[in-house]
């Protein structure tokens, strides 16, 4: 029962965390997966996946997801861009399609601190909004770069296959 009662705290704390507008802008917002990102044993961030919409059935459907990061340590904003280009550029996309994404994420992301979050929504089809902080950060109005920043978590040739297996575990209950 205490550890019932426990998780249940624990996904009503989550469910905070998405924004306002997020929240309200798709209802029916449903905590996914989670799991750590690290690198060479340092803990980076916490990644929550969420999903919008209709019941998503045995995994995220076609609807909007958004992915929560939860950052354990400071990060510079020039290193989050380069790092997006880097695992977008081993992913597939192409050097032009990376030079106009470079200032697209340079104006959406931060320099971020240790406990705060940036979340990414996924509209399929639309593109990509950002919040920092709980607040707006901007938007990319580009399909194409919303499946390739998505896909650096989500793909089957993510760099942390772990991270991926954990976002994507079907939720119990």
């Amino acid at each position: 029962m205490r550890r019932l009662i426990l998780l249940a705290l624990f996904v009503a704390a989550s469910a905070q965390a998405l924004p306002e507008a997020v929240r309200t802008g798709e209802p029916g917002w449903r905590q996914w997966g989670s799991g750590e990102m690290t690198w060479f044993g340092i803990a980076l961030y916490r990644a929550t996946l969420w999903v919008g919409g209709a019941d998503p059935g045995n995994s995220p459907g076609s609807g909007p997801i958004a992915l929560q990061l939860d950052y354990r340590r400071d990060i510079p904003r020039e290193r989050l861009v380069q790092s997006s280009l880097d695992e977008m550029r081993r992913l597939g996309a192409d050097e032009a399609q990376l030079a106009r994404w470079a200032s697209d994420l340079r104006r959406v992301f931060p320099d971020v601190k240790e406990g705060e979050s940036i979340v990414g929504v996924h509209y399929p089809g639309r593109g990509a909004s950002f919040y920092h902080r709980g607040q707006a950060s901007g938007e990319v109005a580009d399909a194409e770069f919303a499946r390739r920043f998505f896909a650096i978590w989500l793909d089957p040739e993510t760099r942390s296959p772990s991270l991926r297996a954990a976002l994507l575990k079907r939720p119990e209950g």
